[in-house]
């Protein structure tokens, strides 16, 4: 049963502890027979930081966001670091409401993760579905991707072929979006 965590806003009940940390998101990867490879480093609050440190670590680094829209539904989009985000354009694209940046609350509730550790490895957090996940095109074209481990001061390393693995076990298909043409693209 999950313990209570107290942190609450005027708009929700207390936030229950989420179902994975760093130690037991590992873990699952490893229980899923995935190569992750996790290297741990001081912590990465912004996409600009740790130059140095993205240079030793191969595959595509990103840049996460998780948003919410005028409709209250949640989304996590998950980008190349050098792929240009235009929120104002994208809600044609993937079927939403105008975008904006969810609250460190409700990121919490939704994903378990605090900013500076937003990442796609918290889908396994959101069992229900309620975060609808939208995959940068040129980040899926990498042969390996690079996300936080629910923690900013790691960073684990994934074949695409078995990040896609994850995605499918947590019963995940992205939307995989062009961000160039605005585009969606065949996942």
């Amino acid at each position: 049963m999950a313990q209570e965590v107290p942190m609450t806003d005027a708009a929700s009940d207390p936030v229950a502890e989420p179902l994975y940390d760093r130690d037991r998101i590992l873990g699952l990867l490893a229980e899923l027979g995935l190569s992750a490879t996790t290297y741990d480093h001081p912590a990465v609050f912004r996409v600009e930081d740790g130059p140095d440190l993205k240079a030793q670590i191969p595959g595509g680094h990103t840049k996460n966001l998780f948003l919410k829209d005028a409709k209250d539904q949640l989304w996590l989009i998950s980008a190349w670091t050098e792929t240009e985000i235009d929120l104002k354009k994208l809600p044609t694209v993937i079927g939403s409401a105008r975008l904006s940046f969810g609250s460190e609350t409700r990121l919490y509730a939704a994903l378990g993760v605090r900013p500076g550790s937003v990442t796609a490895l918290a889908l396994a957090n959101d069992p229900d579905h309620k975060v609808k996940f939208v995959l940068d095109a040129a980040l899926a074209a990498n042969t390996a991707v690079n996300f936080h481990p629910l923690t900013n001061t790691a960073t684990t390393h994934l074949p695409q072929a078995d990040f896609r693995a994850f995605l499918a076990a947590m019963g995940r298909t992205p939307i995989v979006v062009d961000f160039t043409s605005l585009c969606r693209v065949e996942a």
